[in-house]
C-alpha cells in the first residue's frame, strides 16, 4: 500500500463489520425465540405452525415436561453464573487496585483491565442465556416429523451462531471504543508515546483472560464434577440410562456442559482473541511504519473481515448444505471450518494488501544495542495465512482422534472389551500421540511467523488462527445445546426416534466440542508467545539465556507450573464428585430426585477450589518479578508456555 491507512476508513470498517456481526447473531436469536413449545405463551403468529403435542406412558404432557425440565436447566446455569460472577467482580476489583498501584496511579490501564473484565462476563452470559433456552427448542424440532433433523440441527447451530457472532463483535467493538478514547485523549505521535499507549491498551486482554481463567476452572470442575458423578452412580451403581430422570445430578450434569462448554470456552477464546490483538498492537508499536497513519488497525480490521466470511460461511449451514441424514451432521460442522478458511485466504491477501505499508521495519532491544527487524506486507499476509492453515490442520486431526468414524476411537472402544485398566493405557496413549501433528504444525508455524516478521509476525499468526473464530464458537456452541437437547427428550420421556436422532446430533456436537478446545491451545500458544515477544520488547531484552543461573531455574519452575495446577483441578474434580456420588445414592435410598442440592454441591465446590490454581497463575510471575526481575519472569514464562502447550 503506498498511503497510510486513515482512520475514517479503519472505524467505519470495524464498526461496520461488528454492527453487522452482532445483527447477525441477534436474527439467529429471533429466529430461536420464535419457535415456542409452550401453548400458553404461543401468539397468534406462533399457531400458524401446528404445536407438536406428545404424551408419556402415563398421559402427562411431555411438552410440559420439557419445559419444565430446561426451567431447572436455566434456574441452575443462573444460580452458578450469580456466584461466580459475585466472586469474578470482588476479586477483578481488587486486583484492578493492584494495577492502578503498580501503573503509578495512571487509570489508562486499569479501565481497559475492567472493560475487558466486563466484555468477557457479558459475553459468557450471553452465551449461557441463548444456550439453555435454545436446548428445548432443539428437542421440539426433534419431535415435528418430516424434517425433524434438519429443523433440530439448524436450530443448535443457530444457537451456537448467536454467542459466536455476539461475542466477536462485541470483544472487537469494544476494543476499538477503548483506542478510540485512548488516542484523543493521549494524541500520540512519537514511537515511545504509541508504545506506553499500546500498553494501556493491553489491560483489556489481561481483564478478559482473568476472568477467563476462573470461568474455565470453575466451569470445567462444575460440569467433570457432575458428570463424574452422574454416571458413576447412575449408570454403574443404579443401571440407569444416561440422562435418567431418576438420577437427581442428571440436572447439574446438563448445567454443566454450558457452564464448561459455553461460559468457559466462550471467556477462553475471548481471552486468546484479546490477548493477541493486544500483544501485536504494543509490538507494532516498535514500528515507525505501523504507527504512521492507521496502519496499526491491521489486527482489528482482519478480525472485522473475519466477522463478514463467517456469516458467509454460515449460510452453508444452515441454508446450502441440507442436513438431512444423520452422516451429515458431522460434516456439515467439518465444512464449516473447511470453508471459512477457503474464504479467508483471499481475504487475508486484501487485508494485509489494504491496511499495511509495502515495507517497514521493527526495533527492539536496549539503546545502542538495538535490533532492527525488516519486514513487509507480504511476509506478514504469509504469517496470518500460516496460522489459519495451522488452526485447520489442527481441528482436522483433534477430529480424527475423537471422532467415532476414525480408527483410533474404535480402537479405544475395543480395547474396552479387555477391561477398564486397558482402556486407561491406551486412552493415555492416544491422548499423548494426538499431540504430535498439532504441535509440528504450531512449531512450523511459530518459525515462519518469526522469520517474516518477528514477534509481531507470532501475534498476526494466532489472529489469522482466530479469524474464524464466529465460526469456531458456534460450532462449539453447538455441543452442550445439542447435548442438553438428548437430556431433555430422555427426561421427557419421549419416543425412541426422537432420542435417537438427538444422540446423532450430540456424538457430533462431543466431537466439535473437541476440535473447539482444540482451536484455543492452539491459539493460547500462539497467543503466550506473542504476550512473551510484547513483554521482551518491553523490557529491552533480546534472548533468554538458560546458562544462566536465573533463567534456567526459572524455567524449571514454570516447567513445573502446569502439572501443579491439573493435580490441583483433578483433586478438586474428584473431591466434588464424590460428594456428589454421596448425594446422589442418599437421595435414591430415600425415593427423593431434588436436583437443587446436587446443583450446589458443584457450584460450592467449583467456586472454592478454582481459587487455589488461580492464584497460583496469577501470582507467581509477580512474585517472580518483583523479587528477581524481568530475567525470572522470561524464564518462568518460557517453562510454562512450553510444558502447558503439551499438557493441553
Amino acid at each position: 500500500m503506498s498511503e497510510d491507512l486513515s482512520f475514517f476508513t479503519a472505524y467505519l470498517f470495524v464498526f461496520i463489520s461488528c454492527a453487522i456481526g452482532f445483527a447477525f447473531g441477534i436474527y439467529n436469536w429471533i429466529v430461536i425465540r420464535n419457535v415456542e413449545p409452550d401453548n400458553s405463551k404461543r401468539t397468534s403468529s406462533d399457531k400458524k405452525e401446528p404445536l407438536v403435542e406428545l404424551k408419556t406412558s402415563d398421559g402427562h404432557s411431555c411438552n410440559e415436561i420439557m419445559i419444565q425440565t430446561s426451567e431447572r436447566i436455566q434456574e441452575g446455569a443462573l444460580t452458578f453464573l450469580k456466584a461466580e460472577y459475585v466472586f469474578l467482580g470482588v476479586f477483578s476489583a481488587l486486583f484492578a487496585i493492584i494495577i492502578l498501584f503498580v501503573d503509578r496511579f495512571r487509570f489508562y490501564t486499569t479501565i481497559a483491565f475492567i472493560l475487558g473484565a466486563i466484555t468477557s462476563t457479558v459475553s459468557g452470559f450471553i452465551g449461557m442465556y441463548v444456550a439453555t433456552r435454545a436446548n428445548v427448542r432443539v428437542t421440539y424440532k426433534a419431535c415435528s416429523g418430516g424434517d425433524a433433523l434438519r429443523e433440530a440441527f439448524n436450530m443448535a447451530f443457530r444457537g451456537g451462531c448467536v454467542m459466536g457472532f455476539c461475542l466477536v463483535s462485541l470483544a472487537l467493538a469494544v476494543l476499538t471504543c477503548i483506542i478510540y478514547v485512548y488516542l484523543a485523549i493521549l494524541q500520540p505521535r512519537s514511537i515511545v508515546e504509541f508504545t506506553q499507549m499500546f500498553e494501556f491498551l493491553a489491560g483489556y486482554g489481561l481483564g478478559g483472560s482473568t476472568v477467563a481463567l476462573f470461568c474455565r476452572v470453575g466451569g470445567g470442575i462444575y460440569t467433570k464434577a457432575a458428570d463424574v458423578g452422574a454416571d458413576l452412580v447412575g449408570k454403574n451403581l443404579l443401571g440407569l440410562k444416561e440422562d435418567s430422570p431418576e438420577n437427581p445430578a442428571t440436572i447439574a450434569d446438563n448445567v454443566g456442559d454450558n457452564v464448561g462448554d459455553i461460559a468457559g470456552m466462550g471467556s477462553d477464546l475471548f481471552g486468546s482473541f484479546a490477548e493477541s490483538t493486544c500483544a501485536a498492537l504494543v509490538v507494532s508499536g516498535t514500528s515507525v511504519g505501523l504507527t504512521s497513519g492507521a496502519n496499526f488497525f491491521f489486527p482489528m480490521v482482519l478480525s472485522a473481515a473475519g466477522i463478514l466470511v463467517c456469516i458467509v460461511t454460515s449460510f452453508f449451514a444452515t441454508n446450502v448444505m441440507a442436513v438431512d441424514k444423520k452422516e451429515k451432521i458431522e460434516v456439515t460442522l467439518k465444512y464449516q471450518l473447511i470453508i471459512s478458511t477457503i474464504l479467508l485466504i483471499p481475504t487475508i491477501y486484501f487485508v494485509a494488501k489494504f491496511c499495511l505499508p509495502t515495507e517497514f521495519e521493527f526495533v527492539t532491544g536496549q539503546p545502542g544495542s538495538e535490533i532492527i527487524i525488516y519486514s513487509s506486507a507480504n511476509k506478514v499476509m504469509i504469517c496470518a495465512l500460516s496460522g489459519l492453515v495451522a488452526g485447520l490442520i489442527i481441528g482436522y486431526f483433534t477430529d480424527y482422534y475423537t471422532s467415532n468414524a476414525h480408527s483410533p476411537t474404535q480402537e479405544l472402544t475395543q480395547a474396552c472389551i479387555s477391561g477398564a485398566a486397558i482402556n486407561i493405557i491406551q486412552g493415555l496413549a492416544l491422548g499423548y500421540l494426538s499431540c504430535v501433528i498439532p504441535i509440528i504444525s504450531i512449531s512450523v508455524t511459530i518459525f515462519i511467523s518469526f522469520k517474516c516478521a518477528g514477534m509481531y509476525g507470532i501475534a498476526i499468526a494466532a489472529l489469522g488462527m482466530l479469524s474464524n473464530l464466529s465460526t469456531s464458537l458456534a460450532i462449539d456452541g453447538y455441543g452442550p445445546i445439542s447435548d442438553n437437547a438428548g437430556g431433555i427428550a430422555e427426561m421427557s420421556e419421549l419416543p425412541e426416534e426422537v432420542r435417537e436422532l438427538t444422540d446423532a446430533l450430540d456424538a457430533a456436537g462431543n466431537t466439535t466440542a473437541a476440535v473447539g478446545k482444540g482451536f484455543a491451545i492452539g491459539s493460547a500458544c500462539l497467543v503466550s508467545l506473542a504476550l512473551f515477544g510484547a513483554f521482551i520488547t518491553r523490557t529491552g531484552m533480546t534472548v533468554v539465556n538458560i546458562l544462566e543461573p536465573i533463567q534456567i531455574s526459572c524455567l524449571i519452575i514454570g516447567a513445573m507450573i502446569p502439572y501443579a495446577f491439573s493435580a490441583l483441578t483433578m483433586k478438586s474434580v474428584g473431591l466434588a464428585a464424590s460428594k456428589m456420588c454421596d448425594q446422589v445414592k442418599l437421595q435414591h435410598a430415600r425415593g427423593d430426585r431434588d436436583p437443587t442440592e446436587c446443583i450446589r454441591i458443584s457450584t460450592e465446590a467449583s467456586l472454592r477450589e478454582m481459587i487455589l490454581p488461580g492464584i497460583i497463575v496469577i501470582f507467581t510471575p509477580l512474585l517472580l518479578g518483583g523479587f528477581f526481575g524481568p530475567k525470572a519472569v522470561s524464564g518462568y514464562l518460557a517453562g510454562v508456555i512450553f510444558s502447558g502447550v503439551q499438557m493441553a
